[in-house]
């Protein structure tokens, strides 16, 4: 690796970049006074993960360590300190869970050995009883649907019929019975399902790389509804449906630059343009937990943004801008959206969990806990987003992090020169963006400025800027 002197870069800061309430550190600090801190605490399982609750409110939910295999923990909505595992796997953990809709049950994912066969389980949290709705030799479950019109079931594909594609079941919570929803015999890559069950939409591969959106043709079969090409396969897809089965919501790239979000009239066909940025593709969707209806919408160009497309949570989103200089995302939402999970963190801080309880007078957040408490007060660094000009002209967006002794009032301005590592993302579908990375903190810590690069080709700026690498990757 060749280290560059990072007194050679040019700071100039963004005005979103990190920025840190922390207590600075004396000026004349010296590497040697910098708090070494433990890889493990950078690099082991969070003590906490995807926090979620349940629709009705009733339940907290994360995924922990017990015996040091990560597992799914349960606590009631106003007592986290009783938590406890609910799940007792003991080979390569659970990371994958999500509350249904049907009282005190959750869905979680497993599979054996490592062997990707994820089957799909259902607990009952109150009972302890876990029922497996995949009940096959070498299967792999893929969940559907979930709707709160229908609590009681699931939609599940299985591949027990045929390993190469998977047929669509209805399957009850309870009893685990299946009932065949669709027989896949035309090879479909995935199926669209609405609130109300129906399969509206399905997606099947072309041989040139492109995909086929398909549509019922009326007579139990398929027509073509939207092609997409191959150069656009991975920024095209239908995002879901209002409740009503009204509208769709699809990301859309063809014939444009940046990935822009969309509404579909099901039956029209009209489409209609609900956000772009001309700098970034679209990156995530806020929708209602009833109405389906997108609230909100992000991209992400120096670091995620949100445009409110709701005024009713325009306050709410305010809100949570209040916890402090990094991103705050929401995670989950009571049914009636009273109550949400927040999940705050920043380059110098790792996940911290929040319980948001809205009301006409003001939300009120309820910090839960952090995800790597360990870290807490440890001499973590914030991050600094910039825009470098290459040879060319071309703009990359990098971020620079200094560590602590170069830049103890932790504004971005190195006070002496210090070694850097240039940190280059894998891919070649990937970029880098704003917040915690453990790598990143572990060289700061050590003495290393860090700059993580944008190269020509990173994705989420366009599709000019990805084809900038067409026929040059590791040219």
């Amino acid at each position: 690796m060749r280290y560059l002197p990072v007194a050679l870069l040019s700071c100039a800061l963004a005005a979103c970049g990190g920025h840190s309430e922390e207590t600075t550190l004396p000026a004349s600090v010296s590497l040697a006074d910098v708090e070494l801190i433990p890889r493990e605490l950078l690099f082991g399982n969070p003590e906490r993960a995807n926090v979620q609750i349940s629709p009705d409110g009733r339940y907290l939910s994360w995924v922990a360590a017990v015996g040091g295999v990560l597992n799914v923990w349960v606590a009631p909505a106003d007592d986290v300190g009783a938590g406890r595992p609910v799940t007792t796997d003991d080979g390569r953990g659970i990371r994958q869970y999500f509350w249904s809709y049907r009282p005190d049950t959750l869905l979680y994912l497993r599979d054996t050995g490592g062997d990707e066969n994820f089957h799909v389980h259902a607990l009952d949290v109150a009972t302890g009883e876990s029922r497996d709705l995949t009940p096959y030799p070498d299967v792999r479950g893929i969940v559907y649907g979930l709707s709160h019109l229908h609590p009681e079931a699931v939609l599940i594909g299985m591949n027990d019929r045929d390993a190469r594609w998977h047929d669509l079941y209805r399957v009850d919570l309870a009893s685990g019975e299946r009932t065949l929803v669709e027989r896949n015999t035309q090879q479909i890559g995935s199926y669209l399902t609405d609130a109300d069950f129906r399969v509206r939409l399905a997606v099947r591969a072309r041989p040139d790389g492109g995909q086929d959106v398909l549509q019922r043709d009326g007579r139990g079969g398929w027509v073509v509804r939207e092609k997409v090409p191959f150069e656009d396969y991975l920024t095209t897809r239908y995002q879901g449906f209002t409740t009503d089965g009204a509208l769709a919501y699809m990301l859309d790239s063809r014939g444009r630059n940046t990935v822009a979000l969309y509404s579909v009239h099901l039956e029209s066909s009209e489409k209609t343009l609900v956000f772009e940025d001309m700098r970034a593709d679209v990156s995530n969707l806020l929708a209602h937990p009833r109405t389906g209806q997108v609230q909100a919408v992000a991209s992400n160009y120096l670091r995620e943004e949100w445009k409110v497309l709701d005024p009713s949570i325009a306050a709410d989103l305010a809100r949570l801008d209040e916890i402090g200089p990094g991103v705050a995302s929401v995670t989950a939402r009571t049914l009636d959206d009273s109550t949400w999970i927040v999940t705050y963190s920043a380059a110098e801080t790792p996940a911290v969990y929040y319980r948001y309880d809205r009301s006409d007078s003001g939300g009120e957040l309820t910090r839960l806990f952090p995800s790597r408490p360990a870290l807490e007060g440890k001499p973590l660094v914030p991050q600094w987003p910039q825009e470098i000009t290459a040879r060319d002209g071309l703009t990359l967006v990098s971020y620079l992090t200094l560590p602590p002794h170069a830049d103890p009032e932790r504004d971005g301005q190195p006070n002496e020169p210090a070694p850097m590592v240039l940190y280059v993302h894998g891919g070649p579908w990937s970029r880098d963006h704003y917040g915690w990375d453990g790598t990143v903190q572990w060289l700061a810590n050590r003495g290393y400025a860090v700059l993580s690069v944008n190269y020509r080709g990173s994705t989420g700026f366009g599709q000019e800027f990805g084809n900038r690498s067409n026929r040059e990757r590791a040219g």
